[in-house]
């Protein structure tokens, strides 16, 4: 028989909204705040932040929690709903969702909440992979005035998100290079048929109209960026503190296009869909 759950979703951006939406039409009760300038459907219950969580026995907090320390992440509240130190103490006796924990305040009381971060969950992030791949390649399309198909085009780092761009490119038509340090990671690279260059020699790997890049470091200096197409564009889709010299960039004429969040941008119902599976396997799990 399967347990109806009651959940409270503070916050977010469209991700939350579909997350909150794919629950209730599964049958469960969903409360949801911070969402007074966003139409929800009715299956889920908007209400006041204190209702919700006097309600829910799963609270599911956004991802990011807060992109200040300060504020929950919620762009379609009314108003700005303050991290302070009475909200941690509510969250105390309920199971706590969250994504990107790290960015909670970092208060004796947040700290003592108890949270699952579904976004440090593989299942999450292999998941997650396809809709920042699709969304980078909405970006460099959108932002060009040449097609993908027949450009020369280096994915930086040869992880969950490089391996789809590289696949996703080379079906494009592109000319696909990859950068990696690892040799087992290069051979796997070469084995697909795409270039593969070490990381450490990638000023020396030729030019790109576009560069994707998932390394957190700075890869993308001055000495490297020299040697880019006049006209390149570089997506960042990499965390702090990023790939690229932004000065450097700027002076050489490199398009840079920070692209944070993008499965929310992208796809937000598919990104809200793999939020939902990581959650229920975890309400599973703790029953």
């Amino acid at each position: 028989m399967n347990t109806i759950n009651h959940y409270a979703v503070l916050g977010g951006d469209l991700r939350s909204a579909h997350l909150a939406s794919a629950l209730a039409m599964g049958g469960d009760f969903v409360y949801a705040a911070g969402f007074e300038r966003y139409a929800l459907p009715g299956v889920v219950r908007k209400c006041s932040m204190p209702e919700a969580l006097s309600r829910c026995n799963a609270v599911i907090l956004p991802l990011p929690v807060s992109r200040d320390g300060n504020r929950l992440f919620a762009p379609y509240a009314g108003q700005d709903i303050l991290l302070d130190d009475g909200l941690a103490e509510l969250l105390q006796t309920k199971m706590v969702f969250c994504g990107m924990r790290n960015s909670c305040p970092g208060s004796e009381a947040w700290r003592s909440v108890r949270m699952i971060d579904y976004a440090a969950e593989e299942e999450f992030s292999v998941r997650n992979a396809v809709p920042t791949a699709e969304g980078a390649l909405q970006i460099a399309m959108a932002e060009s005035d040449i097609t993908l198909c027949g450009a020369r085009c280096l994915v930086a780092g040869y992880g969950r998100i490089g391996r789809v761009l590289a696949r996703l490119l080379s079906a494009f038509g592109a000319r696909v290079a990859v950068a990696a340090r690892k040799s087992r990671d290069l051979a796997e690279i070469q084995a697909q048929g795409w270039q593969a260059v070490e990381t450490e020699r990638i000023r020396d790997s030729g030019t790109y109209q576009f560069i994707f890049n998932t390394i957190p470091a700075t890869v993308f200096d001055a000495a490297t960026l020299e040697l880019c197409a006049p006209d390149a564009i570089y997506i960042e889709l990499a965390s702090a503190p990023y790939g690229i010299d932004f000065a450097a960039a700027k002076n050489f004429g490199v398009t840079v296009i920070s692209a944070p969040g993008l499965p929310g941008k992208a796809a937000p119902r598919t990104a809200g869909e793999i939020m939902r599976q990581v959650i229920l396997r975890y309400m599973r799990m703790l029953r």
